[in-house]
Order: structure tokens, then sequence, then C-alpha cells
């Protein structure tokens, strides 16, 4: 009787398990392969053979779809929504579509691409800031868990050809090196393709670029050019991979994600696109957001009792600026401004193959204008733009004398300058909010717009859609559309549940009611919290167009910021702090906030700034090294992988065999916009610090090389700390042959996106002197070379 009993109960069980995997199978991705058809007999003849068939997941109509995304680009830009940039394809987005007024960003790039490709906030998949400056707290580690897949992975597993190009800015710095490991690269991520660059920005003329999982040199053309430019390779390439996947695979739909490096720094773009703005900005920042904010209205893109924000008081008025300095201010602009439109000129590129290929009636085009809003990181106006990010203040007369020396404003916009514009052109082209990028507290920092179009499935409707979104929601708004559930377990992750909440019932409704109730902003301490038409926010510690170390930033705690509060239903651009007349209200904003950064990996508050310039740059991202012996010269190796040789104490020894009429690079990091090089001139020995092109140290030996067999030693010591002053020496077979003291050292890097070479300088080269001779390879032979980090005294 036990025995029947037991019997029945396995029975039952293994019959409950099996429709539980029946009906949940979808719950599980990838799906499992379709079994085979046929019968196997044991000889030919006793077998029956059937063809198998592999089911289709998808509907019968999925739709292609496309994300345009493009970097640092603010709401008062596009001329599309009321700016003074050309932006003819965001229109042509907008007119067959729809557009969104109230779409936001994390105010950050790594973050926003965090969140909009896995659909969660970007604290909770550890992207709290840029990669760049990743720490070990859980929100900002740097690193995309594999328990939040992408879109591209439950995209792949369904059907579609997946593919990626541009900036991705998703992969741990440390990892970006050719071996690898590739689980965190865009092809780890379900992109079966990709092409562009890893890191947070690249020059748009001498960029270091990956295919899938290999570095690669870039073509000598673009765009049918007799140049090259970033922007118009990502579009080449796009288009060829776009021909080819309707070649190969025809019966199944595409998902790209087209993300240039516009209009981030450094602003490159050929000066014809340039000079298309001659002169349209002369009258600077503050008349421009008049006009703009003017035309937002008479568009309707705002309401009409939307108020201008003013400039806030540490930011320089237009009219304080010198006149003999207000030529480069305004070129500065008009260079972003080319720059912008040229990105947007080539994202039409990609939507005319789609529709050469007859496809566009079917794709759904998600264009965002600006993973953050415009950059205030220029500063006052900068040639170099990475000083900012090592918080090294300068003065703009050493910016203008420095560019004089290269040839004036003309040389602006090229490949031997990394210029950024004024940030008082980044808060205008916020218009009409404050703020700009890194401020989560203010619209300018997270206010994108963004246009749908799906001729197929969406009606063309002039009514900008109103609700309050975020990236998250883009992720559940495919999900929705392809009738895909979300996965419990993606290859063999048990999955987080989705922040975002899909769109789709914006699409027939301009005026229906908004379904995200909450959100929560945070970068770097500015912070903010949205709830039923409410917004809570406080600045944080720093002002992103104020140079240098802030003052008090030591002793600055969040819990004695100071907070502001918006009723947004009747205050559209957040310019009237209602926070003395609505003390409680404020107080719940204040609570509600501290409970969506527990539920979201968001402690400690400011957690974003531990590895930055500003507390503890000895914790970037860097190799766990601190000694490297290169048996042979090496290329190519990633500068946030590269030894540290502008940051800390190191000895650089090399086994060199010098010929007659020596002359070369021995070794060199980074590029023309900041770096390190030691070269052979004529036979002498050099060394350069080049201080982000504002300041360069230079030593040369008193005497010629020894010709034949040399050990050549470069000693570099700081003399305090990080970022403080560094002294160097050079010595040729133990003895010095020259010395000298670089007055400031680098804090984190010297660029996003170059690289450590020895025996050539394969980026834009690091110095002037043989800038006309690059790559300047040494014409001797390079044996061992060892680099040391010295122990601190």
């Amino acid at each position: 009787m036990e025995t029947r009993k037991y019997k029945k109960l396995i029975f039952f069980f293994s019959v409950n398990v099996l429709s539980i995997l029946f009906v949940n199978a979808q719950e599980v991705l990838p799906f499992p392969p379709a079994p085979s058809a046929s019968k196997a007999g044991v000889t030919i003849e006793t077998s029956s053979y059937k063809k198998r068939t592999e089911p289709k997941h998808l509907p019968a109509d999925a739709p292609n779809i496309l994300i345009i995304l493009m970097d640092d680009a603010g709401p008062g830009a596009p001329s599309t929504y009321g700016g003074e940039i050309n932006t003819p394809t965001l229109s042509r987005v907008a007119n067959t579509g729809i557009s969104y007024n109230r779409f936001h960003s994390t105010a950050m790039c790594s973050p926003t691409r965090a969140s909009l490709l896995t659909g969660r906030n970007h604290t909770r998949v550890g992207n709290g800031q840029i990669a760049a400056i990743a720490n070990d707290f859980d929100g900002f580690s740097g690193t995309i868990p594999k328990s939040s897949a992408t879109i591209a992975e439950i995209l792949k597993d369904y059907g579609y050809n997946t593919a990626a190009f541009g900036k991705w800015h998703n992969t741990p710095e440390e990892q970006i090196t050719s071996k690898g490991p590739f689980d965190y690269w865009p092809t780890g991520y379900g992109f079966e393709y990709f092409y562009g660059f890893l890191a947070g920005e690249a020059s748009q003329y001498e960029p270091t670029l990956v295919r899938n999982t290999s570095y690669v040199e870039h073509p000598k053309t673009s765009g049918g050019h007799d140049y090259y430019h970033l922007s118009e390779d990502l579009a080449d390439d796009a288009v060829l991979w776009l021909r080819e996947q309707k070649a190969y695979a025809p019966e199944k739909p595409f998902f790209v994600y087209w993300a240039p490096g516009a209009a981030h720094g450094p602003h490159h773009v050929m000066k014809e696109w340039a000079d298309k703005y001659k002169g349209k900005f002369d009258d600077g920042w503050d008349a421009y957001r008049e006009r703009v904010f003017k035309r937002e209205k008479d568009l309707g893109w705002i309401p009409q009792n939307t108020i201008l924000t003013p400039r806030a008081a540490s930011m320089t008025a237009w009219a304080d600026i010198p006149e003999f300095e207000k030529p480069f201010q305004r070129r500065l602009m008009e260079i972003w401004a080319g720059f912008a439109e040229h990105a947007d000129f080539n994202a039409g590129r990609v939507i005319d193959e789609i529709e050469k290929l007859g496809e566009l009636d079917n794709t759904i085009i998600i264009y965002i204008w600006g993973d953050n809003g415009s950059s205030a990181e220029g500063l006052n106006g900068t040639i170099s733009e990475q000083l900012a990010q090592n918080a090294i203040p300068t003065k703009i007369e050493q910016h203008i004398t420095a560019l004089n020396e290269l040839g004036g404003l003309d040389v602006l916009g090229g490949p031997k300058t990394d210029n950024m514009f004024n940030a008082g052109w980044a808060w205008a082209t916020s218009t009409p909010y404050q703020g700009t990028k890194l401020q989560g507290a203010y619209f300018g920092g997270t206010r994108q717009p963004m246009a749908v179009s799906w001729p197929k499935g969406i009606k063309h409707d002039k009514t900008p859609r109103p609700q309050f979104h975020h990236v998250i929601d883009i992720a559940a708004t495919i999900y929705e559309i392809d009738k895909i559930p979300m996965p419990k377990v993606v290859n063999g992750f048990a999955q987080d549940e989705l922040d975002g909440v899909s769109m789709v019932y914006t699409f027939t409704d301009p005026k229906a009611k908004g379904t995200r109730r909450t959100q929560f902003f945070d970068i770097m301490a500015s912070r903010g919290i949205y709830n039923d038409g409410w917004f809570a926010s406080a600045r944080g510690p720093r002002e992103p167009w104020v140079g240098g170390i802030p003052k008090g930033i030591k002793q600055w705690s969040p819990l004695t910021d100071t907070w502001q509060l918006y009723n947004l239903d009747q205050d559209w651009s957040q310019a009237v702090d209602l926070a003395q007349k609505e003390p409680k209200k404020l107080e719940e904003m204040k609570a509600l906030f501290l409970t969506e950064s527990a539920k979201n990996k968001n402690l400690p508050i400011g957690g974003g700034l531990w590895s930055t310039a500003l507390y503890h740059p000895e914790d970037a991202p860097s190799s766990p090294l601190t000694e490297w012996t290169f048996d042979s010269p090496i290329k190519g190796m990633p500068e946030s992988a590269a030894p540290k040789l502008g940051k800390v104490s190191s000895v650089v020894t090399m086994d060199v065999e010098v010929p007659e009429n020596a002359n070369g690079v021995l070794y060199a990091l980074a590029g023309f916009s900041g770096g390190v090089t030691c070269y052979v001139k004529e036979g002498y020995l050099n060394y350069e610090f080049n201080l982000f092109e504002v300041q360069r140290t230079k030593i040369k030996s008193e005497n010629k090389l020894p010709i034949g067999k040399v050990k050549i030693e470069v000693e570099s010591k700081l003399v305090d700390k990080i970022g403080g002053s560094m002294n160097v020496t050079l010595k040729v077979n133990g003895a010095s042959v020259g010395q000298g003291t670089v007055p400031t050292a680098m804090s984190l890097h010297f660029t996003s996106n170059a690289t450590f070479d020895i025996g050539t300088d394969l980026d834009s080269p690091v110095s002037l002197d043989y800038f006309d001779q690059a790559p300047f390879s040494f014409n001797g032979k390079i044996g061992k070379t060892k680099i040391v980090y010295l122990k601190k005294n």
C-alpha cells in the first residue's frame, strides 16, 4: 500500500514539474534547440528522416529596431524643438512619428547607457558613474551584472540580428585590452557585431577602434571623402552591416544601436561644417537662451507658462567676457554646432539605407538627443578638455597662447586640439532649464528630447508626449511591442526585475495619464527624486563649470546639503523653489529619495566621487600590476591598462641599440592632447611631459647617445602627492644626463581612448617636436623594457 502511494506521489510530482517547465519555457533563455524530427534506426533503411524546424519565437511582423543615441547634447540645441543646431534627421523622425518632451537620462554617459540597455536603474546595475572612475561599492562598480540582461541579449535569443556601433563605455577599464576577458564587452552582452570604441570618448580623427573583440585600424577615408572622420566611419560600417544582414538573413529582424561619439568632447569636425555657423552665435550664450526660449514656446514644445531659469551666479555672463577672448569663445560654439549637425547627418545616412532596403515602414526608430545634457566640462573654454577631469585649474590666457602657437583659431576642431566650448554654451543649449551634464538635480542635465517613428505601428502626431519617462523605460517598451515576457533566467543567471515601464500606451494618446510615478536621479551626489508631479533635489558639492578642487570638498556631507522643491505640474522648468513654503512635502520627498537609494544600491550618497581627483585618485581603475617586463616593443596597449607613467613614481629601463643618426620614439603614453613621451632626435635623448597642451615640460640630454648597446632609464618621482609636482631624471648607462621638474602631474588619466606604445607613437603624437614625422618609429633596436613603480619613502 505504501509503495503504491509513493509511486502515485512521484507521478503527480513529475507531471507538475513537466507542466511548469512547459508553461514557463519562455522564462529561460536561450531557448533550447529544436529536437531532431528524424528517427534513427540501426540502419538507414530502418530510419525515418525529416528535417527539424526551428520554432519562431517572435510575432510574424516583428519590427526592426534602430536606437540612435547622441552624446552630451542638451535639450535646447536641436532645431527640431526650437534650438539653433540644424537637425534634419531628428526632424525627419519626429515628423513621421511622435516626440517626448519629458523624457530623461541619468545626467552621465555610462550610467545612461547601462540603464537604457538593461531597463534597470543605473546604480542597480553598478553604473553610478563612468567606468573610468569606478570603485568597489556595489552601485559604483562599473560592471553591468549578468543578472540584468541587456535588450540585445534577449532580442538575440528571440531571433533578432543585433549590432552596436560607436561609443560603448560600459566595460571595466582594466578589461579593455586585446586579451580581454571579453565577458563584459558588447559581444558579451548580446551584440553579435560591434564596431566602435570602448572608452568614454575618442578623437574623431585618430580613434582607437574595436571590431568585435579585436583592435583594428580605422580606414584612411570615410563618407566618400578624402579624409577620415569617426562619425562618418560609423555610418559607413552600419550601412555595410545592414546590407549584409538583408542579404544573409532577410527573414530575421534587426536591432541596431547606433551611438556616435558626438557631440562629446573633444569637439572635432571639419572646417566646412563649423563654418556653416559663422557669426550665428556672436551675441553670446545669454542671447541664445532668450531666442531659443521664445521659439520653444512658439512651437508648443514647452508650456506657455514656462519660466526661463536664470544663469547661475558662478557662471560668467557673456557681457563679462573680455573682447579679446570672444572670437575664441564664438568659434568653440560654431565647432560644437557643426559637430552635432554632422552627427545628425550621418544618423540620417543609416536611416536612408534602411529605406533603400525597403525596411523603413516596419522599423521602430528611437532617436534620443543626448545621453545627458550638454557638457560644462570645457569650463571657461579649452583646447584640452581632460584638464577638468584631472581637476587642474588654468587661465584662459594659457589656452589662447598655446592655441596661437599651434596656428590660431583655424586649428580648433582639428587633430591638434581637444577643444570643448565654454560652459556658458552648455547652459545655453539646455534652455530653458537649470544645470548641465553631471547635474542629476536639474533637467538641464537629465531632460532629453526623444522622437519615435514606426510608420507601420505609430500614426504621426505632432503633439508632444508630456508623460514623465526615463531611459529605463525603453527596454520595457520594446518587450511589449514584441510580446516578449521578461525571462526569469538568461544564460544561467537569475534575472533582476525590470525598473522600467512600457511607453506603448503613449503611442496613440498624447494625453494619457503617465504610468511612471517615481524616479530617482543621482550623479556624484547631484541628486533628485520625482514623485507624482513633484520634484525635490540637492545640487551636491560641486558645479561642473567651476574648475579645480571645490572649496571644502573634504568636509562635504550629504546630510547638510540644501534641498529644493518644485511642483512640476505648475513649474515646467524648476524655476520656483517651494522648499520654504512646503517643508513637510520636502521632508516626505527626501525620505523617498533615501528609500529609492537603498533599493537601488545608491549608497553611500556621493559614492561616485570616491575614485575621482577630488578624493581618492589612487583608487581609480587601473592595472593591478606594479611591474611590467616587455621583452620586445609593444603597441596599442590601452592607457587604462598601461603603466600610469604620468601619475605615480616609476622607473622605465630600456635596453636599446643606438644607430648612427638615431631618431624615433622609445615610448609614448597617450596623445597630443596630453601624455608622456621619451624619444631620440638627432642622437639626443628627449623627454616630454605634455600637460594637456597648456604646459609642456621638456628635458634633453646634454650630449648625444653613444652608438651601440645602451641602457636608458627614465626615473619619475612624485615630490608629494598624486597630481603634484614630479622630478624626472634621464640616465644613460647609469649616469644622469638630464633632469627637470614637472610642475603639475596627472591625477587620473591623460585621455580616455589613447594607448601606450614602445618604439613608436601610433596615436596622435604626444610631442609637437615630431608631429609632422609621426609615428616617428625608432630607427634602432629596442630589447627589453622594464617598468617598475617606486615605493613611497
